[in-house]
Protein backbone atom coordinates (compact mmCIF):
# COMPACT_ATOMS: atom_id res chain seq x y z
CA UNK A 1 0.00 0.00 0.00
CA UNK A 2 1.26 3.47 -0.92
CA UNK A 3 2.31 5.37 2.21
CA UNK A 4 0.69 8.79 2.56
CA UNK A 5 3.40 11.23 3.49
CA UNK A 6 1.09 13.74 5.19
CA UNK A 7 -1.83 13.47 7.65
CA UNK A 8 -5.21 13.41 5.90
CA UNK A 9 -8.39 15.04 7.19
CA UNK A 10 -11.66 13.98 5.57
CA UNK A 11 -14.46 16.51 6.02
CA UNK A 12 -17.87 14.85 6.03
CA UNK A 13 -21.31 16.40 5.79
CA UNK A 14 -24.50 16.29 3.77
CA UNK A 15 -24.47 18.68 0.83
CA UNK A 16 -24.97 22.34 1.83
CA UNK A 17 -24.04 21.69 5.47
CA UNK A 18 -20.97 23.93 5.68
CA UNK A 19 -18.37 21.50 4.37
CA UNK A 20 -17.04 24.05 1.87
CA UNK A 21 -16.79 26.66 4.60
CA UNK A 22 -14.72 24.36 6.82
CA UNK A 23 -12.44 23.28 4.00
CA UNK A 24 -11.84 26.86 2.84
CA UNK A 25 -11.08 28.05 6.36
CA UNK A 26 -8.65 25.22 7.07
CA UNK A 27 -6.80 25.64 3.79
CA UNK A 28 -6.10 29.25 4.77
CA UNK A 29 -3.79 27.85 7.46
CA UNK A 30 -0.09 27.43 6.74
CA UNK A 31 0.83 24.01 5.43
CA UNK A 32 -2.72 22.88 4.61
CA UNK A 33 -3.76 22.00 1.06
CA UNK A 34 -6.63 20.49 -0.91
CA UNK A 35 -7.64 19.99 -4.53
CA UNK A 36 -8.34 23.19 -6.52
CA UNK A 37 -11.92 22.12 -7.22
CA UNK A 38 -15.06 21.61 -5.18
CA UNK A 39 -14.99 17.81 -4.81
CA UNK A 40 -13.17 14.73 -6.09
CA UNK A 41 -16.03 12.24 -6.30
CA UNK A 42 -14.65 11.12 -9.68
CA UNK A 43 -11.47 9.97 -7.97
CA UNK A 44 -13.31 8.19 -5.16
CA UNK A 45 -15.53 6.39 -7.71
CA UNK A 46 -12.74 5.28 -10.06
CA UNK A 47 -12.92 1.52 -10.53
CA UNK A 48 -16.57 1.64 -9.40
CA UNK A 49 -17.86 4.45 -11.64
CA UNK A 50 -20.90 2.47 -12.75
CA UNK A 51 -21.96 1.45 -9.27
CA UNK A 52 -25.55 2.76 -9.04
CA UNK A 53 -25.22 4.79 -5.83
CA UNK A 54 -22.58 6.42 -3.63
CA UNK A 55 -23.30 3.87 -0.88
CA UNK A 56 -20.15 1.84 -1.51
CA UNK A 57 -19.68 -1.24 0.67
CA UNK A 58 -16.12 -1.67 1.98
CA UNK A 59 -15.65 -4.66 -0.34
CA UNK A 60 -15.45 -2.27 -3.31
CA UNK A 61 -12.13 -0.99 -1.94
CA UNK A 62 -10.10 -3.51 -3.94
CA UNK A 63 -6.30 -3.35 -3.89
CA UNK A 64 -6.34 -1.63 -7.29
CA UNK A 65 -8.92 0.93 -6.16
CA UNK A 66 -7.04 1.65 -2.94
CA UNK A 67 -3.76 2.07 -4.80
CA UNK A 68 -5.31 4.46 -7.32
CA UNK A 69 -7.00 6.72 -4.75
CA UNK A 70 -4.05 6.77 -2.36
CA UNK A 71 -1.77 7.54 -5.29
CA UNK A 72 -3.86 10.60 -6.13
CA UNK A 73 -3.71 11.75 -2.51
CA UNK A 74 0.05 11.30 -2.41
CA UNK A 75 0.46 13.16 -5.69
CA UNK A 76 -1.54 16.13 -4.37
CA UNK A 77 0.46 16.18 -1.14
CA UNK A 78 3.73 16.13 -3.10
CA UNK A 79 2.60 18.79 -5.60
CA UNK A 80 1.56 21.19 -2.84
CA UNK A 81 4.36 20.36 -0.38
CA UNK A 82 1.73 20.50 2.35
CA UNK A 83 1.94 19.31 5.94
CA UNK A 84 -1.77 18.41 6.10
CA UNK A 85 -4.06 17.33 3.26
CA UNK A 86 -7.77 18.12 3.56
CA UNK A 87 -10.42 16.40 1.44
CA UNK A 88 -14.13 17.21 1.15
CA UNK A 89 -16.57 15.15 -0.93
CA UNK A 90 -20.13 15.09 0.39
CA UNK A 91 -20.87 11.66 -1.09
CA UNK A 92 -18.38 10.20 1.39
CA UNK A 93 -21.04 10.53 4.08
CA UNK A 94 -22.65 7.47 2.47
CA UNK A 95 -19.48 5.35 2.35
CA UNK A 96 -17.37 6.09 5.41
CA UNK A 97 -16.50 2.41 5.86
CA UNK A 98 -15.24 2.32 2.26
CA UNK A 99 -13.18 5.49 2.81
CA UNK A 100 -11.75 3.94 5.96
CA UNK A 101 -10.66 0.90 3.97
CA UNK A 102 -8.86 3.17 1.50
CA UNK A 103 -7.29 5.57 4.03
CA UNK A 104 -7.31 3.83 7.43
CA UNK A 105 -5.08 6.52 8.93
CA UNK A 106 -7.45 9.43 8.09
CA UNK A 107 -9.19 11.59 10.66
CA UNK A 108 -12.79 12.74 10.18
CA UNK A 109 -14.50 16.05 10.79
CA UNK A 110 -18.28 15.59 10.54
CA UNK A 111 -20.38 18.74 10.35
CA UNK A 112 -24.16 18.56 10.76
CA UNK A 113 -26.59 21.35 9.87
CA UNK A 114 -30.32 21.77 10.51
CA UNK A 115 -32.01 19.61 7.86
CA UNK A 116 -34.65 22.23 7.22
CA UNK A 117 -31.99 24.79 6.24
CA UNK A 118 -30.22 22.14 4.18
CA UNK A 119 -33.49 21.43 2.35
CA UNK A 120 -33.69 25.10 1.32
CA UNK A 121 -30.09 25.30 0.16
CA UNK A 122 -30.10 21.90 -1.56
CA UNK A 123 -33.32 22.78 -3.37
CA UNK A 124 -31.53 25.76 -4.87
CA UNK A 125 -28.77 23.48 -6.21
CA UNK A 126 -31.24 20.98 -7.67
CA UNK A 127 -32.76 23.82 -9.72
CA UNK A 128 -29.59 25.84 -10.44
CA UNK A 129 -28.44 26.92 -13.88
CA UNK A 130 -25.39 25.33 -15.51
CA UNK A 131 -22.05 26.60 -14.18
CA UNK A 132 -19.44 25.90 -16.86
CA UNK A 133 -16.34 27.09 -14.91
CA UNK A 134 -17.35 24.91 -11.94
CA UNK A 135 -17.81 21.89 -14.20
CA UNK A 136 -14.45 22.38 -15.89
CA UNK A 137 -12.61 22.67 -12.56
CA UNK A 138 -14.00 19.31 -11.48
CA UNK A 139 -13.51 17.72 -14.90
CA UNK A 140 -9.73 18.12 -14.59
CA UNK A 141 -9.76 15.31 -12.03
CA UNK A 142 -11.89 12.81 -13.94
CA UNK A 143 -9.74 9.75 -14.74
CA UNK A 144 -9.43 9.64 -18.53
CA UNK A 145 -10.96 6.18 -18.84
CA UNK A 146 -14.09 7.43 -17.03
CA UNK A 147 -14.61 10.56 -19.16
CA UNK A 148 -17.06 9.04 -21.71
CA UNK A 149 -19.25 7.65 -18.94
CA UNK A 150 -19.47 10.93 -17.01
CA UNK A 151 -19.97 13.00 -20.16
CA UNK A 152 -23.00 10.88 -21.00
CA UNK A 153 -24.42 11.22 -17.51
CA UNK A 154 -23.92 14.99 -17.54
CA UNK A 155 -25.69 15.38 -20.90
CA UNK A 156 -28.60 13.25 -19.66
CA UNK A 157 -28.86 15.30 -16.47
CA UNK A 158 -29.13 18.55 -18.42
CA UNK A 159 -31.58 17.17 -20.98
CA UNK A 160 -33.73 15.90 -18.13
CA UNK A 161 -33.77 19.35 -16.54
CA UNK A 162 -34.93 20.90 -19.83
CA UNK A 163 -37.34 18.24 -21.07
CA UNK A 164 -38.92 16.67 -18.00
CA UNK A 165 -41.00 19.65 -16.99
CA UNK A 166 -39.76 19.30 -13.41
CA UNK A 167 -37.36 22.25 -13.77
CA UNK A 168 -34.68 20.43 -11.84
CA UNK A 169 -31.75 18.10 -12.43
CA UNK A 170 -32.19 14.35 -12.64
CA UNK A 171 -29.69 14.01 -9.79
CA UNK A 172 -27.69 16.25 -7.50
CA UNK A 173 -25.64 15.48 -4.42
CA UNK A 174 -24.94 12.11 -2.76
CA UNK A 175 -26.86 9.30 -4.45
CA UNK A 176 -28.50 6.58 -2.37
CA UNK A 177 -30.73 3.60 -3.03
CA UNK A 178 -34.33 4.68 -3.63
CA UNK A 179 -33.37 8.31 -4.25
CA UNK A 180 -35.16 8.67 -7.60
CA UNK A 181 -38.40 7.33 -6.14
CA UNK A 182 -38.16 9.77 -3.22
CA UNK A 183 -37.63 12.73 -5.53
CA UNK A 184 -40.42 11.58 -7.85
CA UNK A 185 -43.03 11.26 -5.11
CA UNK A 186 -42.25 14.12 -2.75
CA UNK A 187 -42.15 17.89 -2.62
CA UNK A 188 -38.60 18.93 -3.63
CA UNK A 189 -37.77 20.32 -0.18
CA UNK A 190 -39.10 17.24 1.60
CA UNK A 191 -37.03 15.05 -0.72
CA UNK A 192 -33.94 17.17 0.01
CA UNK A 193 -34.56 16.73 3.74
CA UNK A 194 -34.73 12.96 3.25
CA UNK A 195 -31.43 13.09 1.32
CA UNK A 196 -29.95 15.03 4.25
CA UNK A 197 -31.25 12.45 6.72
CA UNK A 198 -29.79 9.53 4.77
CA UNK A 199 -26.36 11.22 4.70
CA UNK A 200 -26.35 12.21 8.37
CA UNK A 201 -27.58 8.88 9.67
CA UNK A 202 -25.33 6.76 7.48
CA UNK A 203 -22.23 8.79 8.36
CA UNK A 204 -23.03 8.70 12.08
CA UNK A 205 -23.50 4.93 12.04
CA UNK A 206 -20.25 4.28 10.19
CA UNK A 207 -18.28 6.76 12.29
CA UNK A 208 -19.41 5.00 15.46
CA UNK A 209 -17.33 2.03 14.32
CA UNK A 210 -14.19 4.17 14.04
CA UNK A 211 -12.11 5.10 17.07
CA UNK A 212 -13.38 8.23 18.81
CA UNK A 213 -9.88 9.69 18.69
CA UNK A 214 -10.21 9.91 14.89
CA UNK A 215 -13.63 11.61 14.75
CA UNK A 216 -14.76 15.13 15.62
CA UNK A 217 -18.44 16.00 15.22
CA UNK A 218 -19.86 19.53 15.32
CA UNK A 219 -23.07 21.34 14.51
CA UNK A 220 -22.97 24.05 11.87
CA UNK A 221 -25.04 26.40 14.01
CA UNK A 222 -22.69 26.07 16.98
CA UNK A 223 -19.66 26.66 14.77
CA UNK A 224 -20.97 29.85 13.14
CA UNK A 225 -22.04 31.25 16.51
CA UNK A 226 -18.74 30.45 18.26
CA UNK A 227 -16.07 30.03 15.54
CA UNK A 228 -13.09 30.87 17.76
CA UNK A 229 -13.87 28.10 20.23
CA UNK A 230 -14.48 25.53 17.50
CA UNK A 231 -11.41 26.48 15.48
CA UNK A 232 -9.32 25.89 18.59
CA UNK A 233 -10.95 22.47 19.00
CA UNK A 234 -10.30 21.61 15.36
CA UNK A 235 -6.67 22.67 15.68
CA UNK A 236 -6.19 20.44 18.72
CA UNK A 237 -7.93 17.52 17.01
CA UNK A 238 -6.13 17.71 13.67
CA UNK A 239 -2.74 19.04 14.71
CA UNK A 240 -3.12 21.88 12.19
CA UNK A 241 -1.25 24.88 13.59
CA UNK A 242 -3.57 27.82 14.24
CA UNK A 243 -1.96 30.70 16.12
CA UNK A 244 -4.44 32.97 17.86
CA UNK A 245 -4.01 35.63 15.19
CA UNK A 246 -4.95 33.07 12.53
CA UNK A 247 -8.01 31.95 14.48
CA UNK A 248 -9.11 35.55 14.93
CA UNK A 249 -8.67 36.26 11.22
CA UNK A 250 -10.56 33.14 10.16
CA UNK A 251 -13.37 33.71 12.65
CA UNK A 252 -14.09 37.10 11.08
CA UNK A 253 -14.97 35.32 7.84
CA UNK A 254 -17.70 33.25 9.47
CA UNK A 255 -21.25 34.58 9.18
CA UNK A 256 -24.13 33.17 11.27
CA UNK A 257 -26.84 34.77 9.13
CA UNK A 258 -27.57 31.57 7.13
CA UNK A 259 -28.76 29.70 10.21
CA UNK A 260 -32.55 29.49 10.33
CA UNK A 261 -33.14 30.46 6.68
CA UNK A 262 -35.95 27.95 6.39
CA UNK A 263 -38.25 30.10 8.53
CA UNK A 264 -38.37 32.69 5.73
CA UNK A 265 -37.99 30.36 2.74
CA UNK A 266 -40.41 27.52 3.49
CA UNK A 267 -44.15 27.69 4.04
CA UNK A 268 -45.48 26.22 7.32
CA UNK A 269 -47.03 23.23 5.53
CA UNK A 270 -43.66 22.22 4.03
CA UNK A 271 -41.90 22.66 7.35
CA UNK A 272 -44.50 20.41 8.97
CA UNK A 273 -44.02 17.77 6.26
CA UNK A 274 -40.24 17.84 6.72
CA UNK A 275 -40.50 17.57 10.48
CA UNK A 276 -42.92 14.68 10.12
CA UNK A 277 -40.53 12.77 7.81
CA UNK A 278 -37.14 13.50 9.39
CA UNK A 279 -38.13 14.64 12.87
CA UNK A 280 -36.30 11.81 14.62
CA UNK A 281 -32.97 12.91 13.12
CA UNK A 282 -33.71 16.58 13.82
CA UNK A 283 -34.41 15.64 17.42
CA UNK A 284 -31.22 13.59 17.71
CA UNK A 285 -29.20 16.73 16.96
CA UNK A 286 -31.37 19.07 19.07
CA UNK A 287 -33.08 20.84 16.18
CA UNK A 288 -36.59 19.94 17.35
Amino acid sequence: MISLSQPTLVILGAGRSGTNMLRDLLTECDGVATWPCDEINYIWRHGNARYPTDEFPPALASPRVRAFIRGRFERMAANTACRHLVEKTCANTLRVAFVNEVIPEARYLHIIRDGRDVAVSSGERWTAAMDIPYILRKARYVPKTDLPYYAGKYIFNRIYALASGRKRLAAWGPRFEGMQEIFSHNNLHVACALQWQRCVNRAATDLDAIGADRVLELRYEDFVQHPVEHLRNISAFTGIAMPEETITRLAKRVRPSSAGRYTDKLDPETVELIEDRVGDTLTTYDYC
